[in-house]
């Protein structure tokens, strides 16, 4: 990293994970809250609950990462761990694609039976998507033990090495098996949301040809539009970026590599924060959390300023410094 744009990228890194970190835990609390009140959770719920979860896990692995790239933490601490990394990548990932593949069967209006039959289960199928994910995960994962170990160590010696002597091409096996990794719910989520906005943009075209169409409607469907692009385009980056660093095209200390390590820290904080502001429930529980902030800010404003503190009360003034020590202790701070 150069020595000009270390102080910004670890500001970025800072407010990336922190950012992060509370959008996932919004969603992380409140459907825990439902879970604990109503004794169930709705599929939609219960793929947010865990995508979230694991989002929160790997961005934590994220954040070692990069604090390795600027040498505050041993960046071996991150390629000694690189398996259950990969685990939690992977099923972030394919939680990802459920989580589109639901939105496209719920949402969408396409007349076939594959489609209708799909549309009448998939709320039964989630609690089954879901553990079928971490064992699908977790069984390829040891199976390419042998690959996915290696891995972190070629990428770390070409990012962190000083002698390009030593950097050797990554193998072919053990890129294939990276990029099969993301490129099986790239393929599965890609197809659904281009049915998705395929669906939404023949039904906004039918409801501008209608007469009376409420502005409101044609509105809402945009901002559904826009809010999965914005989902694809987070997903889309943040695979494309893990293979171009993995392909060891880039070189430590430019600002490219900075950027792209800034993008795989992009992706589970900024869609999270999507996410928030297109699920009603829990824009209402952010808007409340926000609201109970500020008042409890200006609560502790008002008590600082009814109760000052012992410094910024005045001194009163005395003939004798012997007296100095027992005027100021008359003057406490009330109960």
């Amino acid at each position: 990293m150069m020595e000009g744009h270390m102080l910004v990228f670890l500001l970025v890194v800072a407010v990336q994970f922190f950012t992060g970190v509370l959008a996932n835990g919004l969603i992380v609390v409140v459907n825990a809250i439902d879970l604990i009140m109503w004794k169930r959770m709705a599929p939609l719920d219960l793929l947010l609950f865990c995508l979230a979860t694991s989002r929160i896990i790997l961005q934590l692995c994220i954040l070692f990462a990069q604090l390795g790239l600027l040498c505050l933490v041993r960046h071996t601490l991150f390629a000694d761990n690189i398996t259950f990394v990969y685990i939690i990548n992977e099923l972030s990932l394919w939680i990802a694609t459920w989580l589109g593949v639901f939105y496209c069967v719920k949402i969408a209006t396409i007349p076939h039976p594959l489609f209708l039959w799909l549309k009448m289960r998939i709320s039964r199928l989630v609690p089954w998507l879901i553990p079928a994910s971490v064992l699908y995960v977790t069984v390829t994962t040891f199976i390419h033990s042998r690959e996915t170990s290696e891995l972190p160590k070629q990428i770390f010696i070409s990012i962190f090495s000083k002698n390009t002597t030593q950097v050797r091409p990554m193998q072919a096996t053990l890129l294939s098996v990276f990029v099969f990794g993301l490129t099986l719910p790239l393929l599965i989520f890609t197809v659904a949301v281009l049915l998705l906005i395929f669906s939404l943009w023949n039904h906004s075209r039918q409801m501008r040809t209608m007469v009376g169409t409420r502005e409101p409607s044609r509105h809402a469907l945009v901002s559904a539009m826009l809010s999965i692009l914005s989902f694809f385009i987070l997903y889309l980056s943040h695979d494309m970026v893990a293979v171009l660093i993995c392909t060891q095209g880039l070189h430590l200390g430019s600002r490219t590599f900075a950027f792209c390590f800034l993008v795989i820290g992009m992706y589970p904080s900024l869609h999270s924060i999507v996410l928030i502001l297109g699920n009603p429930k829990l824009k209402r529980n952010a808007k409340m959390f926000i609201v109970h902030c500020k008042c409890c800010h200006g609560a502790r404003a008002w008590v600082s300023s009814r109760n000052p503190r012992l410094s910024d009360l005045p001194v009163p003034a005395t003939h004798h410094s012997a007296n100095k020590t027992s005027c100021s202790e008359t003057y406490i701070m009330p109960s």
